[in-house]
């Protein structure tokens, strides 16, 4: 078994992935900036410096671990407050991620497992599923910098031997899911007309048990050295397919409107909200193809199996609430 360092271990992956480590016999140490919310059975370590800065000097004595893997991120800004986003992304999701990875290899580990996103390479997926070997086309201060953190950390990984994994998942749901996924469940318990019933563009994405499964797979396995990996469940709904679904589960039929998908995009200009409805009307799927070749990895759990544990997490926790 492996001793397996995990980064914002109390994080919505950082939990699930913990969980998976702990059941599968490994030992898990969570790099924390702030106490509380990791797993049972997982060895807390609180390092609050910004980007890492710290983490050489404040190394805990004894701690040898196998592999890190690093979901410690700047993610999705709602309202930036930042004049300079890709500046502040970069600190943390370049520098932060690099500093990581050196003290990591400074003290004898082996592995890092950097999870990155399908933001670093498209939005949009041109006709056919993305591969690990499109040309990389990120289109805002997130995606570019987790590219950039990819690239940093393959040039470091060359020169030091450290074996470094990209994982690029899609969006990832499950329990304690936020964010949009959660605003769109919200609409569905409240009954609101959506109007997303005419989009046809299909979506991968990931449910946060079967990204678990692969992180915990990329960081053990020895095939999957070197290797950068995209990583979803089989099936890549639409968006309406996706709402029925969640209706379905939620036991609350989603009312979804037919709108035209060239009216969503005019909506989006007049309102400046092209990138949001873009996103929300294209096609976006990713070929798994490496890892399940590499690795001989196939996701443990169907997206219906997936979307009914979100939905039977939403109505405990905030069916009653008023959402």
């Amino acid at each position: 078994m492996s001793h397996i360092l995990v980064t914002g271990a109390n994080g919505f992956v950082g939990r699930a992935l913990c969980r998976a480590l702990c059941d599968a016999g490994h030992t898990v140490t969570g790099l924390v900036r702030r106490g509380g919310g990791v797993e049972p059975g997982v060895s807390e370590w609180i390092e609050p410096s910004a980007d890492f800065a710290a983490l050489e000097a404040q190394w805990p004595a004894g701690l040898a671990a196998d592999c890190v893997v690093h979901l410690a991120a700047r993610v999705h800004v709602m309202h930036e407050v930042s004049e300079d986003p890709d500046a502040a992304f970069h600190a943390t999701n370049v520098d932060g991620a690099l500093r990581v990875a050196r003290a990591a290899r400074r003290h004898g580990v082996r592995r890092f497992v950097f999870v990155s996103s399908i933001k670093a390479i498209a939005e949009a997926d041109n006709g056919r599923p993305l591969t690990e070997d499109d040309v990389p086309a990120p289109e805002d201060a997130y995606g570019r910098s987790k590219l950039a953190a990819e690239q940093a950390l393959v040039r470091y990984g060359r020169g030091s031997g450290l074996e470094v994994v990209i994982v690029r998942p899609p969006l990832v749901y499950g329990p304690e899911v936020r964010a949009n996924f959660l605003r769109l469940m919200d609409g569905i318990w409240r009954g609101m007309p959506l109007p997303l019933g005419a989009v046809r563009g299909r979506r991968s994405l990931v449910y946060v048990e079967n990204l678990a499964d692969a992180l915990m797979r990329s960081a053990i396995d020895p095939r999957a050295a070197g290797q950068c990996f995209h990583v979803a469940d089989t099936d890549a709904p639409t968006v309406a397919e996706l709402c029925r679904a969640l209706g379905r589960h939620l036991e609350k039929p989603a009312r979804l409107v037919p709108i035209p998908e060239s009216l969503l995009r005019l909506a989006g200009r007049l309102t400046g909200r092209s990138a949001q409805i873009d996103r929300l009307v294209g096609a976006l799927q990713v070929d798994t193809t490496r890892i399940r070749t590499v690795l001989d990895w196939h996701a443990p759990h169907s997206t219906d199996e997936g979307l009914a544990a979100t939905a039977r997490w939403y109505r405990r926790t905030r069916g009653g609430s008023g959402c």
